[in-house]
């Protein structure tokens, strides 16, 4: 009973973190965002802006949806904040949407 609690726990973990990541790419903004992100690999909010036909207050908060979801880091730059894409969040995530049909082999 022990074992399959621990193990329930363990999915329902899996199943938050894959929810996370999902609804960070729950607009067509943020995945646009992150395109944008995986291509140049680092980019400051203004040039994001730059690329994307958004104000730069509805870039911002699309910025942060992706880095609260684990999308994307944020770093200090002086009065700048340099985004990049999060270490490994395209590796996990795809090892999530495998794991919602295991006898998937690709």
């Amino acid at each position: 009973m022990a074992d399959r609690n621990k193990a329930r726990r363990a999915s329902g973990k899996d199943e938050e973190a894959l929810a996370s990541l999902a609804w960070g790419l729950a607009h067509p903004a943020r995945v646009a965002i992150l395109r944008l992100l995986l291509e140049r690999g680092t980019c400051v909010c203004g040039a994001i802006v730059d690329s994307i036909p958004l104000a730069q207050a509805t870039v911002s908060q699309h910025l942060k949806v992706l880095k609260e979801t684990g999308w994307i880091e944020g770093e200090i730059d002086g009065p700048r904040v340099c985004y990049c894409p999060a270490a490994g969040a395209m590796a996990r995530f795809r090892q999530f949407l495998k794991g919602l049909n295991p006898g998937e082999r690709r």
